[in-house]
């Protein structure tokens, strides 16, 4: 199977079946995509398929041939830091942070769409990312703050 991953041409053996969750970890290295739950349900395991917010834990591995797949790492060029990992830092919105990855690439999907989202949206689109820390009102108060940012340049 070929697909991108964060601008690299990636090439993998493994069975179509595989959730490309575990081809990221397991077979390319790539920890920040993180197993939540498995069904879905979380966000934990949220990545960008085509610059899409996609639940990476139930996405067979060969529905991406040919995909652009971005995670945390890829979001931003080089050194750089995208606007919503600048507020999350900002912010301080991590506590034990297991979940932010995936909270970041829903809300990074969000901006591109919504890039002025009120709590209502933010509410809405981020409802499926579950954080157990509850760090929910820092999430909102991030997710404005990047918007502003992405607006300013």
């Amino acid at each position: 199977m070929r697909f991108s991953v964060n601008g690299t041409e990636r090439e993998v053996d493994v069975e179509p079946d595989m959730p490309l969750l575990w081809v990221l970890r397991d077979e390319l290295g790539i920890t920040s995509v993180k197993y939540g739950c498995g069904i879905a349900q979380c966000g934990a395991c949220t990545v960008h398929v085509d610059g899409i917010a996609t639940r990476s834990c139930q996405l067979p591995a060969d529905t991406v041939e040919g995909a652009e797949i971005t995670t945390l790492e890829g979001l931003a060029p080089g050194d750089t830091l995208h606007a919503v990992q600048e507020a999350w830092i900002t912010h301080q919105v991590a506590q034990c942070g297991y979940c932010q990855s995936g909270q970041m690439m829903q809300a990074a999907d969000l901006l591109a769409t919504t890039p002025e989202p009120t709590d209502e949206d933010i509410d809405t689109v981020m409802g499926g990312n579950l954080c157990r820390c509850g760090t929910y009102p820092r999430i909102r108060t991030a997710i404005h703050d990047a918007a502003a940012r992405l607006r300013e340049g």
